[in-house]
């Protein structure tokens, strides 16, 4: 299984870039970036690593493989169903210092979530029953998408609540 380090390196190499130029594509120093290659930092934000995988040109699942997020992979989201992880066993996320079941999902390829944009993660938890204000994954007449309630809704399936979104800051 392939570290995250070594995997920066073989990617920076395959996008012929010294640790220099990729520094700079990503805000950072060239010692930070030989820092990650050689593992000495292992965990690396999330929005570093969105501007690393731009920086490289690869998908962000790319740069990810094996085991950046403890092994587990982003399910990508669609507006249709089945929803993504039907197949799935639960993963298990540390949420407010409690194990819970949260699937940590990522748009599918052209789908465009106002609340999820491209590059983002967000750690949904399955659940049927609204438990408060919130961004929700809500089904309308067929249809999924994430939207924000404030009181338990009618006529609207709900799927899961998000827990945690990560985004990529502009600057």
């Amino acid at each position: 299984m392939e570290s995250l380090g070594p995997r920066i390196k073989q990617l920076r190499l395959h996008a012929q870039l010294n640790k220099a130029a990729l520094a700079r594509r990503v805000g950072v120093s060239d010692v930070t970036i030989s820092y990650w290659e050689s593992g000495a930092i292992k965990q690396i934000g999330h929005e570093r690593l969105v501007a690393l995988a731009e920086a490289l040109g690869c998908p962000l699942s790319q740069l990810l493989d094996d085991g950046a997020l403890g092994g587990q992979q982003p399910l990508r989201l669609s507006h249709h169903l089945p929803l993504p992880w039907s197949a799935q066993g639960a993963p298990t996320l540390m949420l407010d210092g409690e194990k819970a079941a949260a699937y940590l999902v990522a748009a599918a390829g052209d789908e465009a979530f106002e609340a999820l944009p491209a590059g983002a993660l967000a750690a949904i938890r399955p659940l049927s029953l609204f438990q408060g204000t919130g961004l929700y994954l809500v089904e309308v007449e067929g249809r999924l998408d994430l939207h924000r309630l404030e009181a338990e809704p009618e006529g609207i399936d709900l799927h899961g609540k998000v827990v945690a979104r990560w985004a990529r800051l502009e600057e």
